[in-house]
């Protein structure tokens, strides 16, 4: 859970607390920015400054940052919009962190890091004779020109790093008599990681101070991002790849093995007969062939299952649209918040196409009835962003009930409401009614009036069917683990290329598998494959959701509290469900387009 820095008795800024301006994507985010009383002069090495020193602790907030130090909160510093990063050695590899700690607990101990120890990376300039702007993130502009050339030699310097080191010092009460702020400390302060020294306690004030030092680097401008997105393991990646790879072939094997060899083979005898043998040879089919007049009745809740299907297809376009453009560079994490915006914006104009398929899905299975397009249409606009809305708004109520920074405010729950009714509804709207005019699919066979009984079954069916979503997990868990430590641990995660690739092998291997189950439960003269070629690939959901809470037991340890682990298994759910659509709209229109292709080849006077 979020929480704002100044909650805790620390350091404010003598001009007060300001808060920045934050896009849609950053308030959803939890993500809240205020300035900070640390100051640097630009290229001017600083050091033991005095910052404050706070009042005596009180009861409540010596429990509070005890709270703090036992969840391992991390404090996030910004500086010309980089955050500032910790690097930590062990066991021979280099450690990147971003942010602090609080502090540290050790032999039943607290103590707070006081000392701050900051490195900035500059990369020196020469100006030439244009006019500039030099921007700092959240700070003001400076615009500067040279129109004469007795300044073309003005050197500047541009921030292209933001290093951290925690240290904890004990700061002598004697010395701080006549020290102000951002005065001198009068001694020397040697800021060692590996040591602390400023235990935490009740009725006992907290003196804060830092250094700075700059350090003149290689590193230019448009490289300046690059020590934050350095991709970490990238063998696991390929190696994830190669899995999927694997994976794809082998059931592309299966695949392969069910059209080319049985399917084909059963067509062309079939084909070969006249219709007197055809007839003779009718009475001795098996298998699939023996549900050519069931095959396309209409399943159960036909509204639903187009509802899902149309909201999946819109979650995948929206995915595969975001993912695109991350891997090409738009959604860069300078721009804060812009992943989750454009995620937003890509759903919400997508809703044309999900209105389109589900009425012109529902024609389909309906034989061409366009009443209730409407219906289905506003169905549609409301199924999974209301389902979005009542987990956000029952974990809402957790996040204010705990003075959390990551509850979204009032005014964005309107933002998002008008987003909603007033852009997402009628464009949903307009694609259900362009599905309307749009031809349907005919189907190749007739459907008798009576259904045909199904034999009884070995195994359970719906077993089967949910046994398959092992099959496309396997495939993305090890990405997974990457995605969860990013939004989990605050680690950066920026191989969207990686992620790219990881998703189209998904949506194969979720056809795949859904055609794989559709064929055995039509071989065994199983009829009702709509819900099953959904859920066939759709299952996968069902894994992440297990898998989610198996890194809750084992990965966050420091999660701590019933409210953090209500977040965490609310936000696991919501994840869940937007993945079960999206790979379940694959399994079932693949299998569709199957079904219609195999049952086209069959002739039937």
């Amino acid at each position: 859970i979020p929480y704002k820095y100044y909650s805790l008795p620390f350091c404010k800024p003598l001009e007060g607390v300001k808060d920045s301006a934050e896009n849609l994507g950053e308030l959803l985010m939890g993500d809240r920015i205020e300035n900070s009383p640390y100051r640097f002069k630009m290229y001017t090495n600083e050091s033991e400054i005095y910052l404050c020193k706070s009042n005596p602790l009180s009861a409540d907030e010596f429990k509070i940052l005890k709270e703090r130090i036992d969840e391992m909160y991390q404090v996030n510093l910004n500086l010309d919009n980089l955050p500032a990063i910790r690097y930590m050695r062990k066991d021979d590899f280099l450690l990147r962190w971003t942010g602090y700690p609080v502090g540290i607990q050790v032999q039943n101990v607290y103590y707070v890091f006081n000392h701050l120890k900051f490195t900035v990376l500059v990369h020196k300039y020469e100006q030439t004779n244009m006019a500039d702007v030099i921007g700092a993130g959240d700070g003001a502009e400076l615009i500067t020109t040279t129109s004469d050339k007795s300044s073309t030699d003005v050197k500047g310097y541009m921030v292209v790093g933001f290093e951290v080191v925690p240290c904890s010092f004990q700061h002598g009460n004697e010395l701080l008599k006549n020290v102000t702020t951002y005065g001198k400390y009068p001694s020397s302060i040697v800021c060692d990681p590996s040591t602390v020294a400023m235990a935490i306690k009740e009725g006992q004030p907290i003196t804060f101070s830092y250094e700075v030092s700059f350090v003149e680097s290689d590193i230019k401008w448009p490289s300046r991002w690059d020590a934050y997105l350095k991709m970490e393991g990238s063998k696991v990646h390929w190696f994830s790849i190669l899995n999927s790879l694997l994976v794809i072939f082998f059931l592309a094997g299966i695949v392969i093995v069910i059209f080319l060899r049985t399917i084909r083979r059963d067509l062309a005898r079939y084909e070969e007969l006249d219709k007197e043998a055809q007839a003779q040879v009718n009475e001795e089919l098996s298998g699939w062939k023996l549900v050519v007049g069931d095959v396309f009745r209409a399943p159960n809740n036909p509204e639903l299952l187009c509802v899902m299907v149309a909201d999946g297809l819109r979650i995948l376009g929206m995915a595969a649209v975001t993912n695109f453009f991350a891997a090409l560079g738009f959604m860069s994490p300078a721009s804060r918040g812009a992943l989750i915006t454009g995620m937003l914006l890509f759903y919400i104009f997508l809703g044309v196409v999900a209105g389109y398929v589900a009425v012109w899905l529902l024609r389909t299975i309906t034989c061409g009835e366009s009443r209730g397009w409407f219906s289905v249409s506003w169905r549609v606009a409301c199924f999974f962003p209301g389902i979005a809305f009542l987990i956000l708004t029952i974990l809402n109520f957790l996040l204010w009930g705990s003075h959390s920074t990551g509850a979204i405010p009032f005014s964005t729950y309107l933002v998002l409401l008008l987003l909603w009714f007033c852009i997402s509804v009628p464009l949903t709207l307009l694609g259900g009614f362009i599905g309307t005019k749009t031809p349907r699919l005919e189907f190749p066979v007739r459907i008798n009036q009576i259904s045909r009984e199904i034999p009884a079954q070995r195994f359970p069916s719906w077993l089967i069917v949910f046994g398959a979503g092992t099959v496309p997990f396997g495939e993305i868990f090890i990405e997974l683990f990457f995605i969860m430590s990013s939004i989990w641990l605050g680690r950066v995660y920026y191989v969207f290329g990686f992620l790219f690739i990881v998703l189209i092998l998904l949506v194969v291997v979720c056809a795949e598998v859904s055609l794989v189950i559709t064929y055995m439960h039509l071989c065994v003269e199983d009829w009702r494959w709509w819900w099953k070629s959904f859920f066939a690939s759709g299952s996968v959901a069902i894994y992440i959701f297990l898998y989610s809470i198996n890194y809750l037991v084992f990965d966050l340890k420091s999660l701590s509290g019933p409210v953090s682990a209500a977040l965490y298994l609310g936000y696991s759910l919501f994840m869940a469900i937007a993945i079960m659509l999206a790979t379940g709209a694959v399994g079932f229109l693949s299998s569709f387009l199957f079904v219609h292709r195999l049952f086209s080849s069959v002739k039937i006077d």
